[in-house]
């Protein structure tokens, strides 16, 4: 099996367990206000073939494959035309489901964001579908598939707790 390679220098913290690859992931999106997202932190995360897939949403209907390098030009588009610059984002994991087998993990990780962490009420809620592999010493993100709550989409409890 071929190595893969990603010009991007990982934490060994954030990559040696799936702990730690999940904390890295809601940290390297989170930003105060005045900052934007750890987009390095981000790039060295994911495989080299790594993808995100945004929630399909009313504005963007259809279901839209992305490489990491595309999902950041759009996420720094919305951070500074949106106003996320200016008041911040902090998204946080409130509740796992996790299956795996041997090197692979499937991950139905429930998130909260907020503009600080002070905020009381989230403004958004979410389940990230994250799919993951271990390779050599390290934890790979392969690909993040997201759904958002909306009315008519409202949070299953299960996913809650």
């Amino acid at each position: 099996m071929v190595k893969p390679e990603n010009k991007f220098e990982a934490r060994q913290s954030d990559v040696a367990t799936i702990d730690g690859l999940v904390k890295a992931l809601y940290e390297s999106v989170s930003f105060s206000a005045g900052s934007q997202p750890d987009y390095s932190r981000l790039r060295s995360l994911f495989h080299p073939d790594g993808r995100m897939i945004p929630s399909k949403g009313e504005r963007d209907p259809g279901v839209r494959v992305m490489d990491v390098e595309t999902f950041i030009v759009r996420s720094r588009e919305d951070v500074v035309i949106g106003g996320l610059e200016r008041r911040g984002f902090v998204e946080t994991e409130v509740a796992r489901r996790m299956q795996s087998f041997g090197s692979i993990v499937h991950l139905f990780s429930t998130y909260e964001s907020r503009y600080s962490a002070a905020d009381p009420a989230p403004i958004q809620r979410g389940i990230n579908s994250i799919q993951m592999v271990k390779e050599g010493n390290r934890w790979w993100i392969l690909s993040i598939l997201w759904e958002v709550e909306r009315p008519g989409n409202p949070m299953p409890r299960a996913y809650l707790t």
